[in-house]
């Protein structure tokens, strides 16, 4: 790499800080962290989404958890030598002046290191705020020759780049930085952007300086998924690759790259296990309501591809174990595949909004054309709710065609919702219930989508009447809910069950409407009922409904399938007991397919790997696991929030949408609609 190259991906580097200190500051300023001088370091102000403030909430709490476990083990060393905290890539993190408004600081001092200008800039900044000169007492300023910018009784910045070992070991020592007093090195989001080889030096450079250290890093992992794919690809855009996850890509082999350098004890969490295991569930309760919030799968998917590790040497810190083991939060890895499900794409049409949204809703019309309304995507050249309808249509078997975009003509409008249901009524109309505006306004209204009949249908595109026909007395206001079509005595009837709403972040209620009437009727239901939950699935079965999986309460994945069974009374609720038990899950879809369950993609916090098809044998019980192989498909395919149409006499399935907001990486889209080829389920006994 050149001086310019190098010195542009050095600024694209620094820009990250830029962006994170914003973060930091309207993380503050909503009250996800107490932090008074997030704000005064960072001029300016930027109020962040709900997704990024989840996200800078859990690394705060990892890395703060961190810091207290080296300071408590510190304090317990005994007298006479100060502790140390060397923050590596420190940027404009107010780590020393939380510490020192707490009295944390008492016999401890803080390094801090990143680029000269990020330096320089950090120690202009606190000499011109009094409120931060009043904390670090008397200071003084480096010349723009010495490496030490800022020098204070307790707390030192220097401007040094990370790759010149020899000159950072040189410039701390004559900062004052011992070898032999306990030293925490905290280095958030840095070795990352780091060449492979100059990180492994840094870190075997600090097990020989320091006899006596916990070394924490928070940074991202698992690039062989959708979501990593999209981030990796974030990174390049900005210019600031990330470096070494394909030679670590999981929290293993982060360990192991430690143990080897020459650390004597290492343990590392996703940001999911900590989240579980080391926050109180008041606190995370209190975090949860702070803001109006529906992107789980983001935020469990996020999680999942951040770590953290913390790394120990020395007789103070040798056997220290940050992120012990525990049973509380158990790793559920599948069984290896049974098999693969070959993918191809569809369609290659995607002229106007198609199918690039997720949460929107599917049906299938007739054996020949698929409707999809809602849900959140590109429309018009820009990302918003999408108020057009798709149609998927074909002319033989295994050709789908370009789509044709519907437009409403009369009666009432699109209301543009997310994570409504659609259900099949004939092959010209479609009832709508549930779904959101956003997560404080619910889409209240029932809706019924009135089609031309399909001879009447032209490649001009089709002309959709809405009409309103909310049954007495009721209008759904939740969402992430389910329905199902039931039969009872000969009549049928949709089952409304689950969801989320305004009120109640998980619900348990269930309703059924009668489909001749238009009426919501109560018919008897026995047996245990399962657990509240939203983002689930359902599907039809023998008259009644499988509902599998979904998003408990505390935001946990569910594993449990119940299936509402009818009996001469009306329905019972039945546990369905299934070996070896499915990886909890949710924002998946689901189809009964020759006496098999089929569960497609999802989300799970619980493995080190990612769904594909679980397929559950609802005579045996017995469940195995499919692979989609994605060779033959644009890359990345995200199966979450997607939706999909079971096409039985093809053994076909066809995935239609999906993606999300992928943290502050930006918005992705599934381009195509993807079929799958289940046919080889056909041949297992």
């Amino acid at each position: 790499m050149g001086p310019r190259s190098s010195a542009r991906r050095a600024g694209a580097v620094q820009s990250t800080n830029d962006s994170s200190a914003l973060s930091k500051s309207s993380l503050a300023a909503r009250g996800y962290v107490q932090d008074a001088f997030a704000a005064l370091l960072v001029p300016g102000a930027a109020r962040r989404a709900p997704l990024i403030h989840r996200g800078y909430y859990v690394r705060a709490r990892a890395v703060g958890h961190c810091v207290r476990a080296f300071l408590e083990r510190a304090c317990a060393h005994p007298a006479g030598r100060r502790s140390q905290i060397l923050s590596l890539g420190a940027g404009s993190d107010s780590l020393y002046f939380r510490l020192k408004t707490a009295g944390r600081l008492a016999g401890a001092a803080v390094w801090e290191v990143d680029f000269p200008e990020v330096a320089r800039r950090k120690a202009e900044r606190i000499g011109e705020t009094p409120e931060l000169c009043a904390l670090t007492g008397p200071f003084r300023k480096g010349d723009l020759a010495s490496a030490l910018c800022f020098e204070s009784l307790d707390y030192r910045i220097l401007g040094l780049d990370l790759r010149q070992l020899q000159r950072l070991d040189e410039a701390l020592a004559g900062a004052g930085l011992g070898a032999d007093s306990p030293t925490l090195l905290l280095a958030e989001a840095v070795l990352t952007y780091l060449e492979p080889d100059n990180a492994a030096a840094l870190i075997a450079w600090a097990a020989q300086r320091f006899s006596d250290a916990l070394f924490v890093i928070y940074e991202q992992m698992r690039p062989g998924d959708a979501f990593g794919q999209f981030m990796l690809h974030h990174f390049r855009q900005l210019n600031s690759p990330l470096h070494g996850l394909d030679r670590f890509p999981d929290v293993e082999a982060q360990r192991d790259r430690f143990l080897r350098a020459g650390w004597t004890a290492c343990s590392a969490v996703d940001m999911n296990e900590f989240y579980q295991r080391f926050l109180p569930a008041q606190e995370r309760q209190r975090m949860e309501n702070l803001e109006p919030f529906d992107e789980f799968e983001e935020w469990h998917l996020k999680c999942a591809h951040y770590f953290i590790l913390a790394a120990s040497r020395g007789d103070a810190f040798s056997q220290t174990l940050v992120f012990p083991p525990s049973e509380q939060f158990p790793r559920i890895d599948p069984a290896s595949p049974s098999g693969v499900f070959p993918a191809s794409v569809a369609t290659r049409d995607i002229q106007g909004p198609g199918l690039k949204r997720y949460g929107h809703a599917s049906v299938l019309l007739s054996p020949s054309t698929i409707l999809t309304a809602g849900g959140f995507g590109e429309q018009d050249g820009r990302h918003c709710r999408v108020s057009e309808f798709h149609l998927l249509s074909r002319d033989c078997p295994f050709e789908w065609k370009g789509s044709q975009i519907c437009s409403w003509e009369t009666g009432a409008q699109w209301d543009g919702r997310l994570y409504h249901t659609m259900t099949r009524l004939s092959d010209t109309q479609v009832l709508i219930l549930g779904g959101r505006l956003s997560p404080v306004n619910p889409a209240w209204k029932v809706l019924k989508l009135h089609f031309p009949k399909s001879e009447d249908k032209s490649s001009e595109g089709v002309n959709v009447t809405i009409t309103k026909t909310d049954p007495e007395d009721f209008s759904l206001s939740c969402w992430r809910h389910s329905t199902t079509e039931v039969s009872c005595q000969n009549q049928k009837y949709v089952f409304v069950y689950g969801g989320r709403s305004v009120v109640e972040p998980v619900l348990s209620d269930w309703h059924f409407l009668h489909l001749e009437t238009m009426a919501w009727v109560r018919i008897p239901v026995e047996g245990a009922a399962p657990e509240a939950r939203h983002s689930h699935s359902a599907c039809g079965w023998q008259g009644g409904a499988l509902i599998a999986g979904g998003l408990g309460a505390s935001e946990q994945p569910l594993n449990s399938v119940f299936f509402l069974k009818p009996v001469a009374c009306g329905f019972l609720w039945e546990s369905v007991d299934i070996q070896p038990p499915i990886t909890p899950r949710y924002s998946h879809t689901a189809h009964v397919l020759n006496g098999k369950l089929l569960l497609v993609g999802g989300v799970w916090i619980n493995s080190s790997s990612f769904p594909g098809v679980t397929v559950i044998n609802l005579t045996t019980g017995l469940s195995s696991e499919y692979q989609i192989d994605t060779t033959s498909v644009p890359w990345p395919l995200m199966v979450h929030n997607h939706t999909s149409i079971l096409l039985p006499e093809e053994q076909q399935l066809l995935l239609l949408g999906g993606g999300g907001n992928c943290f502050s990486f930006g918005t992705y889209f599934n381009p195509h609609a993807v079929t799958l080829d289940l046919s080889s389920l056909s041949t297992e006994q």
